[in-house]
């Protein structure tokens, strides 16, 4: 049995705006006031884990620790078949020390070069982790195609060369509303909310 979030208040272990923005908004109907460890000022821990759980893991058992708070972190990436998986857990490295995603998806795009492979996945872990350092984690999963050049402006990341399987525009395309009920990241939050949250 996992154990329940029984606060009001929770920290999203991230510095990325589009990131806290999504959890927020995905955490709503819960009756969750949440906090990002940038507004709290908590330093980015070494990410050294060798998959999405365990990097989830570090960040959200550091900024649990270090808030007194329990903590929510997500690790996530884009999984291309064509490259072996890559970029995976090193997804925002490929952007740059800027964090540039356009960089990013121009790398991927030229490692494709002569491969009509375009299969790949967005995979999301979250842990949800207490001051006391127990923690529970989740992993989802979407997969569909990419595209090139990158279409829309509604999403952050790889979102604007990634068209979900079933669909003809990218997530950067999307309503929000309709991203959130088919991401990665819903499928690992439907998972986190079955086990650990009520509705309020």
């Amino acid at each position: 049995m996992a154990r329940q979030f029984e606060g009001h208040k929770l920290v999203i272990a991230s510095h990325n705006q589009g990131k806290v923005r999504e959890i927020g908004e995905l955490l709503a109907p819960y009756g969750v006031e949440t906090v990002s460890a940038g507004e709290l000022g908590l330093p980015e821990p070494v990410e050294d884990g060798l998959t999405f759980i365990a990097n989830a893991e570090i960040k959200a058992v550091a900024a649990a620790t270090a808030s007194n708070l329990p903590a929510l972190a997500d690790d996530s990436g884009l999984e291309v078949a064509a490259l072996g998986g890559e970029p995976g857990i090193y997804s925002a490295r490929w952007a740059g020390p800027e964090k540039d995603f356009t960089v990013a998806m121009a790398a991927v795009n030229k490692k494709l070069c002569g491969t009509n492979n375009k299969a790949a996945n967005f995979t999301c872990a979250l842990t949800l982790a207490w001051p006391d350092g127990h923690k529970e984690s989740f992993e989802g999963k979407v997969h569909g195609d990419l595209t090139w050049p990158m279409r829309g402006s509604k999403g952050f990341g790889y979102d604007p060369v990634f068209i979900p399987t079933g669909h003809d525009v990218t997530f950067a395309e999307m309503d929000p509303a309709e991203k959130h009920a088919m991401s990665h990241r819903a499928d690992a939050f439907k998972q986190l909310i079955n086990a650990c949250f009520k509705k309020s």
